[in-house]
């Protein structure tokens, strides 16, 4: 089953309540215990999506990719633009985080890797995000 999953960015020094105008709607499968599941991402690829809300710059919208190899055995990926490989955004140990509300998760990107809480995960209707 997919599950909408709403990040919001966490506190830090930057922002020390966290963030809801620098966010992420991920649509992804999730097993019974809350992790990702490689298996139904195979069978649901085009609708696992991603929008990116970054307060003071325009949406963006990508696909949430999983590869082979990688700690653990798998890689999850953002990405944005399969003609390149630099706007791709990394899921650290995504394989392994159990998602859902209070949880944390980071996400990496050539310019840092912020950490993320979990706000929200609700039954996804494979609407386009």
């Amino acid at each position: 089953m997919l599950y909408r999953v709403t990040l919001h960015l966490a506190r830090n020094p930057e922002f020390p309540g966290g963030s809801a105008q620098h966010s992420y709607e991920i649509v992804a499968p999730l097993d019974a215990d809350g992790h990702l599941d490689g298996r139904a991402w195979d069978r649901e690829r085009e609708f696992c999506a991603v929008r990116r809300v970054w307060a003071g710059e325009p949406d963006r919208l990508g696909q949430l990719l999983h590869r082979a190899g990688g700690a653990g055995g798998a890689t999850w990926i953002i990405d944005y633009d399969d003609a390149s490989l630099e706007d791709d955004e990394r899921g650290y140990r995504f394989d392994r985080h159990i998602f859902v509300p209070g949880e944390y998760v980071t996400l990496s990107d050539p310019h840092g890797a912020p950490t993320f809480r979990i706000i929200d995960v609700e039954p996804s209707s494979q609407q386009p995000i």
